[in-house]
C-alpha cells in the first residue's frame, strides 16, 4: 500500500531515509531548511553537503515548506538534530493532521530539560508519548544510501504503530525489528555518542585496540545503568539499539562523534572540532547531558565524567585516561550482576 510520507530534516540520515522510503514505492516529501538545498534535491536529485556521491530517487519531492510537507501526510518522520527537534515539532503541530503517525530518528537529549526527543515531541504534538516511535540503531546514512544491509528496529508503545512503520521502511537492504522498550531504545541511541566520541580520542592518542575493547566494554556498562533508572530494561542494551550501535559508531570513520573525538585528539579545541565538522555532533550535548542525569539518578559513569572534564573544564586527555585506569578497585561480576 503507498503511503504518504514527509521527512522532515534533509541531513545525511534524513535524506537517507527517504531515499529507503522512495524505493518502497511511498509518496515522499523532504522537509529541507534552505531553499538551495531543495532546489538541489529537486533538479539535480543530490545532497552535495551531506551525502557528495549519492544519487537520489527522483521521485522525492524536496520543500521548504513545513504545510507543505506535513499536511496529510499518514507519516512524519522527524530527522532533525536534538536541539531543533521542539522548535521544528511546535511548527509542524500547526500543518499536520491528528490522525499522522510519529516517528524520529534523533539521537540525543534536550539541552537543560535533559528530556528524551519522544517527551519533547509528546508535549509538542500533543501526543501521549505511547504513541509515538523510535527509530534507532547500527546505521550510517552513508551505507543505507548505497545500499548495504543494514539492521534497525523501530520502538513504540503501541505495537501496533511499530509494526507500520515496519512496514512502510522494510525492504531487502533495510531490515526493520520491532521493539517494545521505547525508553531503552532511545537512550542507547543517545549515549552510544559518548563512547564514540572517546573512542575517536583513544585512537588517536595511539593507545591501542585494548583499550578500545575496554572503552567499549565499560561504556556499554554505563549505558545500561544510566538507561535502568531511567526505566529502561537493561536487556534492550545487547541488542541493535545498544551494542550493535555501540559497535558502528565507536569503529567507523563515518561517525561524526569518533571523528570529532579523533580531532580532539590532536590537539584541536572544541570550538575548532565543531566548526571543521560542519555538521551536528550530537555526542558533546549528549556528554553534558548525561553527565546531569547521571548526577540526578545517582548513577556511576566514570567514563562520561571523564570525558565531560576533558570537553568542558580542559582536562587533557592523557591525565584523563591515567585516572580511569587508577580507579578505586572493584569485581566485575558483581557489577555486572546489578546492572544486568
Amino acid at each position: 500500500m503507498k503511503e504518504k510520507v514527509a521527512v522532515v530534516g534533509a541531513g545525511s540520515w534524513g535524506t537517507a531515509l527517504a531515499q529507503v522510503l522512495a524505493e518502497n514505492g511511498h509518496d515522499v516529501t523532504l522537509w529541507a531548511r534552505s531553499v538551495p538545498v531543495a532546489d538541489e534535491l529537486n533538479q539535480r536529485h543530490t545532497n552535495k553537503k551531506y551525502l557528495p556521491q549519492a544519487k537520489l530517487h527522483p521521485a522525492i519531492y524536496a520543500t521548504t515548506s513545513l504545510e507543505e510537507a506535513c499536511y496529510n501526510k499518514s507519516f512524519i518522520l522527524f530527522a532533525v538534530p536534538s536541539h531543533a527537534m521542539r522548535h521544528t515539532a511546535r511548527e509542524v503541530k500547526k500543518v499536520m493532521n491528528k490522525e499522522t503517525r510519529i516517528v524520529h530518528a534523533a539521537k540525543g537529549f534536550e539541552q537543560d530539560s535533559w528530556k528524551r526527543m519522544s517527551e519533547v515531541l509528546s508535549e509538542e504534538l500533543e501526543r501521549d508519548q505511547a504513541s509515538i516511535a523510535i527509530l534507532s540503531g547500527p546505521s550510517h546514512a552513508e551505507e543505507v544510501i548505497q545500499k548495504s544491509p543494514t539492521t534497525v528496529v523501530v520502538a513504540c508503545g503501541d505495537q501496533e504503530v511499530a509494526k507500520q512503520v515496519q512496514y512502510v521502511l522494510m525492504n531487502t537492504s533495510f531490515r526493520v525489528y520491532t521493539h517494545s522498550d521505547a525508553i531503552g531504545v532511545e537512550v542507547g541511541g543517545a549515549l552510544k555518542n559518548i563512547i564514540a566520541l572517546a573512542a575517536g580520542l583513544v585512537q588517536g592518542l595511539g593507545f591501542g585496540d585494548n583499550a578500545k575493547a575496554a572503552l567499549m566494554t565499560r561504556g556499554l556498562a554505563e549505558i545500561a545503568r544510566l538507561g535502568k533508572a531511567m526505566g529502561a530494561k537493561p536487556i534492550t542494551f545487547v541488542g541493535l539499539a545498544g551494542v550493535g550501535d555501540l559497535i558502528v559508531t565507536c569503529t567507523s570513520t563515518h561517525s561524526r562523534n569518533w571523528r570529532a573525538g579523533y580531532m580532539l585528539s590532536q590537539g584541536k579545541s572544541l570550538s575548532v572540532v565543531l566548526d571543521e565538522m560542519g555538521m551536528v555532533v550530537e555526542g558533546v550535548k549528549t556528554t553534558r547531558a548525561a553527565h546531569a542525569l547521571a548526577k540526578h539518578y545517582q548513577v556511576e559513569m566514570p567514563l562520561t565524567e571523564q570525558l565531560y572534564q576533558v570537553l568542558f573544564m580542559d582536562k587533557e586527555p592523557e591525565q584523563a585516561a591515567k585516572d580511569l585506569m587508577l580507579r578505586g578497585k572493584t569485581n566485575e561480576m558483581e557489577e555486572i550482576m546489578e546492572t544486568w
